[in-house]
C-alpha cells in the first residue's frame, strides 16, 4: 500500500474515531438545556453521558475481538450505519427515559467501530515504525481533541438551532462515511480461522463493568456504605472473578489472558484508566461550574476550551519525535505531573471566579500533560501485540480509556454531590456546588498519583532485538515494550 493511501485510509478511520469521541462530549455543554426541557433531576442527568458511555466501555472487549474475527472494515461500517441510525432516534427523543435509552444504544454501536478502527491503522502501518508512531500520535489528537471540540461545536449547536442537533449532525457525516469507508478502506477478512466468539466471556465482562459504573454512578444517592451499593459492587467482583476463570477454561477465549504477560500492555492499560477518569471528569464539573456558577452561554462555554485542543495539538505533533529520540517512559512521568499541577490550581474555585486567573492556567497546563502522555501509552499498549490480535489490544486499551472515564465521572459526580449536600444546610446554593466541585478536584489529583505511580514503577523500556519474541512486528522500533 502506498503512503498516501495509507494515510487516505487513517483519515478515514480516524475521522470515525472523532465522531465516537465527540458525542462522548459533545452533549456536556447541552446537560442544563436538556435538564430543562426534558424534566431531567440532577441525580439523573449524568446519565445522558454515563449511558453512553457505560454501553461504549462495557462492551468494546466484544468489539475487537468482532473485529479479529469478522473483519475490521466490515464491523466498522455496520458499527458506523447502527451509531449513524441511534443519533437520529436520540435527536427525536422525547422524554428522558427515550433519551437515555437511545444513548445507550448509540454507545452500544459504538464498541463495534473504535476498537476496529484503531486496529485498522495498526495494522495498516505494522511495518512502518516511524509512520506508526505518527499516525498513534494523530490518532490520540483525535481522541483527546475530539472531546475538547466536542464542548466548543455542542456550546454553539445547542445556543443557536438547539440540543437536538448534537445528534442530528451526525447523520449526514455517518452517511458519507460510510460509503468512503466502504469504497476506500482495504477489506480485511480476519486474522483467524474460526469464528467463535465467547459469548459467555463477553456476558461476564460487559455485566462486570457496567456494574461497577453503575455502583459508582448511584452510590451517592443510594449511600456509599448501603447494601445496594456494596452488593453491586460484590456481584461485579463476581462477575469478574467468573470472566477470568472464563477466560482460562474455553478454546477460544475473548480476552486471552497471555497478552497481559507483555508488562506494558498491563501497565500502558492500568495507566490510561484514571487519567482519562480525569479528564472527562473535569470537562463536566467545568462545563456546571462555567454555566451555573459564572453563568457562561452555550458557546461561550465552548469557547472558554478552545486553548485545550490547541495546545494538545502542538503538543501531540511533537511527541513522535522525542519518543523516537528519548524512549516514551520519560514523557509518562512528566505528563501525570503537569496534569496534577493544573488540577491543583483548579482545586481552588471561588464562587466569584474569573476565567483568565482560575480556568486559563489549568486549560494550559492540563492539554499538555495530556498530550505528552497519551500517545506513549498507546504506543506502549499495542507494540509487539501479534497481528491477530491487535483487535484485542485496540479494544482492550480503548476499553481501559471508556470504562477509565466512566468511572472517573462517576465517582468524581458522585464525591461533588455528596460533598455538597454535606454543606447545603449552611451554606448558599452556589457556595455548596463549588466546594463540592473542589472536593471532587482534589480526589482527581489521586486519580494522576496513581498514573504517576504505574509510569515510574511498572512502564519500562528497552531496545528491541531480533530474538524478542513478543514482539515480531515491530523490531525495528527504537523503544518497545519488556516483557
Amino acid at each position: 500500500m502506498r503512503t498516501t493511501s495509507r494515510w487516505f485510509t487513517f483519515t478515514l478511520v480516524a475521522i470515525a474515531q472523532f465522531m465516537v469521541v465527540l458525542d462522548t462530549a459533545i452533549t456536556n455543554v447541552a446537560l442544563p438545556t436538556i435538564k430543562q426541557q426534558l424534566h431531567f433531576t440532577n441525580s439523573s442527568l449524568q446519565w445522558v453521558v454515563t449511558a453512553y458511555s457505560l454501553t461504549f466501555g462495557g462492551f468494546l472487549l466484544l468489539g475487537g475481538r468482532t473485529a479479529d474475527l469478522f473483519g475490521r472494515r466490515r464491523v466498522l461500517t455496520i458499527g458506523m450505519a447502527l451509531f449513524t441510525f441511534f443519533s437520529l432516534l436520540n435527536g427525536i427523543s422525547h422524554t428522558t427515559t427515550e433519551l437515555i435509552a437511545l444513548r445507550a444504544l448509540q454507545g452500544l454501536s459504538a464498541a463495534f467501530m473504535s476498537p476496529s478502527a484503531l486496529s485498522i491503522v495498526l495494522t495498516t502501518f505494522r511495518d512502518d515504525s516511524a509512520a506508526r508512531n505518527k499516525a498513534l500520535a494523530y490518532w490520540t489528537l483525535v481522541a483527546t481533541a475530539g472531546a475538547a471540540l466536542g464542548l466548543l461545536l455542542g456550546g454553539a449547536l445547542t445556543q443557536y438551532v438547539g440540543w437536538r442537533w448534537n445528534f442530528f449532525i451526525n447523520v449526514p457525516v455517518g452517511i458519507i462515511m460510510v460509503i468512503l469507508i466502504s469504497l476506500f478502506v482495504p477489506r480485511h477478512g480476519g486474522d483467524e480461522k474460526h469464528t467463535s466468539l465467547d459469548l459467555s466471556g463477553a456476558l461476564m465482562a460487559t455485566s462486570s463493568l457496567m456494574l461497577i459504573v453503575l455502583g459508582f454512578s448511584e452510590a451517592s444517592g443510594w449511600g456509599w456504605t448501603s447494601l445496594q451499593t456494596i452488593g453491586t459492587f460484590l456481584i461485579s467482583l463476581a462477575l469478574l472473578g467468573g470472566f477470568i476463570y472464563n477466560e482460562t477454561k474455553v478454546k477460544h477465549p475473548l480476552m486471552p489472558l497471555s497478552i497481559f504477560k507483555i508488562r506494558n500492555v498491563t501497565g500502558a492499560n492500568a495507566m490510561i484508566a484514571p487519567m482519562y477518569g480525569v479528564m472527562m471528569g473535569i470537562f463536566f464539573i467545568i462545563t456546571l461550574y462555567l454555566q451555573s456558577i459564572l453563568h457562561f452561554s452555550p458557546v461561550l462555554t465552548g469557547l472558554s476550551f478552545l486553548p485545550m485542543p490547541v495546545l494538545l495539538a502542538l503538543t501531540s505533533s511533537r511527541i513522535p519525535g522525542l519518543v523516537a529520540r528519548y524512549g516514551y517512559r520519560r514523557w509518562l512521568i512528566i505528563g501525570p505531573i503537569l496534569i496534577a499541577l493544573g488540577l491543583a490550581w483548579l482545586s481552588r474555585l471561588p464562587v466569584n471566579g474569573h476565567y483568565i486567573v482560575n480556568l486559563l492556567p489549568t486549560f494550559i497546563l492540563i492539554p499538555i500533560g495530556m498530550g505528552m502522555s497519551f500517545m506513549p501509552i498507546m504506543a506502549s499498549a499495542t507494540s509487539g501485540v501479534p497481528a491477530d490480535r491487535a483487535g484485542l489490544a485496540s479494544g482492550l486499551i480503548t476499553t481501559s480509556q471508556m470504562m477509565g472515564g466512566s468511572v472517573g465521572l462517576s465517582i468524581l459526580s458522585g464525591i461533588a454531590t455528596s460533598a455538597t449536600s454535606a454543606v447545603a444546610v449552611h451554606s448558599t446554593p452556589s457556595t455548596a456546588l463549588v466546594h463540592g466541585f473542589n472536593v471532587a478536584i482534589v480526589v482527581a489529583i489521586g486519580f494522576t498519583a496513581i498514573a504517576e505511580t504505574l509510569a515510574i514503577f511498572v512502564i519500562r523500556e528497552k531496545q528491541a532485538s531480533n530474538a524478542d519474541p513478543e514482539a515480531p512486528a515491530v523490531r525495528n522500533l527504537r523503544v518497545v515494550t519488556e516483557v
